[in-house]
């Protein structure tokens, strides 16, 4: 029994959910600054982010292995746990807990649509839509080079200015430029996964980023966003956007610098878990500096 419970709780990559947390945490830093926070609103946001994002990668690992993307042989079943590729979860299980995830999340948004208005149902059906099609058909647009747009879309703009908007019952344009940089790192995990997997999703007829770029071009964006995100932080400090405490974002830089020069060479199999590390350390300490903000 144990080792079900393990097998479950490996298949719902619960390591991803630190990009929710961050993004949950920056819209609610950013509400915190900007008036009276509710402590039970937000977490009531985060544990309905999180079944969404557990219900999100169940589905997703559901159809990739249904449609022979995910495979032993494949370079994500190599460096991580996988337990449906491994044949220790049924797929059938796998798509039933995942509608019981999203059912649940589903039921804690409309708790927050009904306490704090619409829009929060608006975003909610937005992201469980993207959820879904993001590999399930009809749409599939995983495997129509529109991957990373949607991710950085979801943890970016969606998230942020969603859980502001639960704290305040508006909208904010500081959240929306906020949310920029930190949706395009984590948009950028999923490129470094793509360009890794050129050959391999060749072979599966898949069309990503990577794909109608190439490798070297396809690295070059990667490169160019990785540049963006820091130059979008000194941009907003210098605007006011972000205070100066929000120039400890740049003690990340050893590290995007260290991926660059790895990845410039060759993409290694983990090529997206160092980029979830570069995402991780930079949302940190983004979340951190806005913290700060609110209580100094």
């Amino acid at each position: 029994m144990t080792e079900l419970y393990r097998n479950w709780f490996l298949a719902s990559r619960p390591w991803s959910f630190i990009m929710t947390a961050i993004s949950i945490g920056v819209g609610g830093a950013v509400a915190a600054i900007d008036g009276p926070f509710s402590w039970t609103l937000f977490a009531a946001t985060l544990l309905g982010a999180v079944f969404l994002h557990a219900a999100t990668n169940l589905i997703n690992d559901y159809y990739d292995v249904q449609k022979g993307v995910d495979t032993v042989a494949a370079a994500t079943a190599q460096y991580r746990p996988h337990p449906l590729v491994e044949g220790k979860l049924r797929p059938k299980s796998v798509l039933a807990a995942s509608c019981l995830l999203f059912a649940i999340g589903a039921g804690i948004g409309l708790w927050l649509a009904a306490e704090r208005g619409w829009p929060i149902l608006t975003i909610g059906v937005v992201g469980v839509l993207a959820s879904l099609a993001y590999t399930a058909p009809p749409v599939s647009y995983k495997y129509i080079a529109l991957g990373e747009f949607s991710v950085f879309l979801m943890w970016g703009p969606l998230m942020v200015e969603g859980t502001y908007y639960v704290q305040h019952q508006q909208f904010s344009a500081h959240a929306l430029w906020i949310s920029i940089p930190f949706g395009t790192i984590v948009a950028l995990v999923l490129l470094a996964n793509n360009l890794r997997d050129i050959a391999h999703d060749k072979s599966r007829r898949i069309r990503t980023i990577a794909i109608v770029l190439g490798a070297q071009k396809g690295f070059y964006l990667y490169a160019a966003l990785i540049a963006a995100a820091y130059l979008s932080i000194l941009v907003m400090i210098l605007a006011g956007i972000l205070s100066w405490w929000s120039l400890m974002v740049f003690f990340s830089i050893p590290i995007a610098v260290s991926i660059l020069r790895i990845m410039s060479e060759t993409i290694p199999k983990d090529a997206d878990a160092r980029t979830a590390r570069l995402d991780t350390v930079f949302g940190v300490l983004l979340l951190i500096s806005l913290i700060a903000e609110a209580l100094l």
